[in-house]
């Protein structure tokens, strides 16, 4: 047997692949060998066939930033005039449209801001949170950033946080974790090892998280592995991650807009080996914001149990100029489509139980696949 065939058979048996085992499988692996290992995979984990979703709304709260990342099309330095940060009376209506719609999360994030304290996020946390809804809000680089102007550790930002309202963190933040590709990029955000950091203390504390990746700019294979290992390594330490996100760079309107846009194949295939490396992240999400909704349906054959969000709102990418739109019936028909079950979930993967929901496993239940 040939290295390439002894590493699918350990894929298969589902044993945990080596750095040099994973380069391998990437480098001599093709598209086909990758996504039919990566369901294999999923499958593994999540046997019903079951797409989950959830419907929640991204409100940046803010877009002056100090952080000035070259991949950045959405950010305002702070001298800018049209840089603006949300009122309270501004996040009410964003809030109200949102449970309308049947949203059970709000994901808040935002710039770093140089002029707010600790005092105003913790302010803004108990606002959102009289109206009763989940809050996925500030990633590691903005939990640095309160604890650099506050002058408190992490830990105990973390704590405050989550005293005034914060339910979990998403994993905006970490693009690369490789430093040689952060220093590059993005020299003012949070290192690698203090993005790992700010999630080891939530984790810590009982707060779930997710990871993310934007790859396709001026990183390397093995960086990208890098990026898969450490967060492999900390959910071994700590099972704290729910989802992973693989994205691609998407380079128009930023200091990167040279940077060729990845392809359809690229990013299935990195979907792929993601689901096969990081054997202990439970699930992992479709990037229909990116790549569109046709690209999202076939990568729930390459890895994907998740549709991520119907983004009610999202501004980071469409300032890049990507601009997909997907409402909540269309999310439903995509999965369906693509011979799977619909169903709605909360941010811990807990399902919320709609009469959509009942009528579909309904449905399931009296044409099995």
């Amino acid at each position: 047997m040939s290295n390439l065939d002894v590493i699918l058979q350990k894929i298969l048996n589902g044993e945990r692949l080596t750095a040099q085992e994973s380069l391998h499988l990437y480098r001599q692996g093709n598209l086909h060998d990758l996504g039919f290992l990566a369901a294999a995979r999923r499958r593994k984990m999540h046997p019903e066939p079951v797409v989950t979703y959830v419907i929640d709304r991204n409100i940046n709260y803010t877009d002056i930033c100090i952080s000035a990342c070259k991949f950045c099309a959405f950010y305002k330095g702070p001298e800018d005039a049209e840089g603006s940060v949300l009122s309270f009376a501004e996040l009410q209506k964003k809030i109200d449209e949102t449970k309308a719609l049947g949203g059970t999360q709000i994901l808040l994030q935002g710039g770093l801001h140089p002029d707010k304290q600790l005092e105003f996020y913790e302010d803004m946390l108990r606002f959102i949170k009289q109206a009763g809804i989940h809050i996925h809000g500030f990633s590691p680089p903005e939990i640095c950033h309160f604890a650099k102007i506050s002058g408190l550790s992490v830990a105990t930002v973390i704590a405050r946080l989550k005293e005034a309202g914060l339910d979990s963190i998403p994993g905006g933040g970490a693009e690369i974790l490789s430093d040689r590709v952060r220093q590059l990029a993005a020299p003012r955000k949070c290192s690698a090892d203090e993005w790992i950091d700010v999630m080891r203390q939530a984790h810590l504390q009982g707060l779930k998280t997710t990871a993310t990746m934007m790859f396709g700019h001026i990183e390397t294979l093995e960086e990208r592995l890098e990026h898969l290992l450490r967060v492999r390594d900390l959910q071994d330490e700590t099972g704290g991650f729910t989802a992973f996100i693989p994205w691609p760079f998407q380079p128009d309107n930023t200091a990167f807009s040279d940077v060729p846009k990845a392809t359809a194949h690229t990013y299935l295939k990195m979907l792929a080996w993601s689901r096969i490396v990081l054997d202990n992240v439970p699930n992992f999400q479709a990037s229909w914001v990116t790549q569109g909704p046709k690209i999202a349906q076939i990568s729930l054959f390459f890895g994907a149990n998740d549709f991520g969000s119907t983004m009610i709102e999202e501004n980071v990418v469409a300032a890049a100029g990507v601009t997909f739109r997907l409402s909540e019936a269309e999310i439903r028909s995509l999965v369906a489509g693509a011979g799977f079950v619909p169903q709605q979930r909360t941010m811990d993967y807990s399902f919320v139980m709609s009469g959509r929901d009942l009528e579909d496993k309904r449905a399931s239940s009296s044409n099995p696949q």
